[in-house]
């Protein structure tokens, strides 16, 4: 009798070039350029400051993204940074990266992208009722936090039914997205120099009430890196990429380097509007200089824009986070389930579940969006600089494999990369360090976590 034989789902090849660029694209622009120019100003105090802050976040970003390009195309496989930290460090560290990113970073990624756009959404007058309570017990759970959680579960839904819809929503609308930006930009220079306070003379102000120094100068950082991040989900979905180690390199580099001349003409429409202490004091900078050029209504509809676009951020993260529990379960580190392909859809769909239902649970329990923003910066940038040293391990352990893309400018890049990432974790511990030592007690707990499952492993033969 012949031996039955069964295929296993796989994931599918289905995001060409233009879905991978808007994947980096469309998941970094979010609530960040509209959210953190106020803080960034609160933080420096002059629009020199800012800029330098901006330029040295965004070219941080850009070696981060040269280094993950190499790493992309020689290895692309679901998980991305997993995969990296795996092949170097040992299954270990590849388990108590993914268990980190698992845990916090994607869940408090969801969840802090999901309470920027209720907060753009309750400025709408429609929406007031937002902050008031639903239920009051056994604790309090706001109108505000059940739409953030329904926009989590939607755009759930939509990468659970295929990868394909999920880069065709991210292509039009990180159009969408970039159209909006741009348009913001003609507004806030477009017959803004025609009325007191308005002109080129705003980028001299200053704020006299900011933090300043080098403390200030990093906490300016932290909040331009938060709005760069992002860059590097594509890697995590590099399985699903159409000839990925061409289409990766060109994704990344072009995709991040779109994203810094983005954000300096947002800052310069909103500094051209704005002086410094307005900025400084206002929650929505962005829609704020569009108020003052176009009223009211021109700032709704740009408000609108924005949270339009912090959907397709939200479609980005859910997309690349779902792919690093699969990746180590397939490894047969993690819960089976999480393995699982659905054979009609080819999506990791428990792994796409699970993840949800972690970002309802920070949704439910912890809405504050500085606390969300600051547990995930942490852990995310901790990996960043351990999976950006993986390109040194692979250069020198394996020298002659083969590098679909060599990086420019390497060891210095990758060099400066690691090294600014490492500042930037001191800076970060010690200016927040109850959420970032909660955030190092959460990736030890890995470890008897990782030993459970490897034990499991050996048990069943699998090993």
């Amino acid at each position: 009798m012949p031996e039955l034989t069964t295929t296993r789902p796989e994931l599918a090849r289905d995001l060409g070039v233009s879905h991978a660029s808007a994947v980096v694209v469309g998941t970094i622009i979010g609530s960040g350029i509209f959210l953190v120019p106020a803080e960034m100003m609160q933080a420096v105090g002059s629009a020199k400051l800012v800029y330098l802050a901006w330029l040295v976040g965004g070219l941080l970003s850009f070696f981060g993204a040269l280094t993950y390009a190499e790493l992309g195309a020689m290895k692309p496989q679901a998980g991305g940074e997993y995969v990296y930290v795996r092949d170097a460090y040992g299954p270990m560290g590849g388990f108590l990266y993914a268990w980190t990113w698992f845990v916090i970073a994607k869940p408090a990624s969801v969840a802090t992208i999901a309470t920027g756009l209720v907060r753009i959404l309750g400025t709408f007058q429609i929406f007031s009722f937002f902050p008031d309570n639903v239920i009051t017990v056994p604790f309090a759970v706001t109108w505000g936090q059940l739409v953030a959680i329904a926009a989590a579960i939607l755009i759930s839904v939509l990468n659970y039914l295929g990868v394909k819809k999920a880069g065709e929503f991210q292509l039009v609308f990180t159009v969408l997205k970039v159209a909006i930006i741009l348009g913001i930009v003609v507004i806030c220079f477009s017959g803004a120099g025609s009325a007191a306070g308005r002109g080129w003379s705003n980028f001299a102000t200053t704020f006299a009430g900011a933090k300043g120094g080098v403390a200030g100068f990093m906490a300016a950082l932290v909040a331009a890196l938060w709005a760069y991040d992002g860059w590097n989900d594509l890697n995590m979905v590099a399985g699903e990429v159409k000839r990925p180690e061409r289409n990766i390199p060109i994704a990344l580099i072009a995709g991040v380097a779109t994203v810094g001349v983005l954000y300096v003409l947002v800052n310069a429409g909103v500094q051209y509007v704005l002086p410094a202490n307005v900025i400084a004091a206002s929650s929505r900078p962005a829609s704020d200089a569009v108020a003052l050029v176009m009223g009211r209504f021109g700032a709704s509809i740009v408000s609108a824009g924005m949270a339009i676009s912090m959907l397709v951020t939200l479609n980005g993260t859910i997309m690349s986070g779902a792919r690093v529990p699969f990746a180590v379960a397939r490894d047969g580190y993690f819960f089976s389930a999480l393995a699982e392909v659905h054979p009609r859809f080819h999506t990791p769909t428990g792994a796409i579940v699970l993840q949800a239902v972690l970002s309802i649970i920070l949704l439910l329990l912890g809405g504050n969006f500085r606390q969300l923003f600051s547990l995930a910066i942490f852990a995310e940038w901790l990996f960043y600089m351990i999976a950006g040293s993986t390109v040194f391990v692979f250069r020198w352990r394996n020298p002659d494999a083969v590098r679909p893309y060599r990086m420019v400018g390497y060891p210095v890049v990758p060099a400066l990369f690691i090294g600014a990432a490492a500042v930037l974790l001191y800076y970060t511990f010690r200016s927040d360090w109850p959420n970032s030592f909660y955030g190092l007690l959460v990736i030890l707990a890995g470890v008897p976590v990782f030993a459970w499952f490897r034990s499991k492993k050996f048990r069943t033969g699998s090993a």
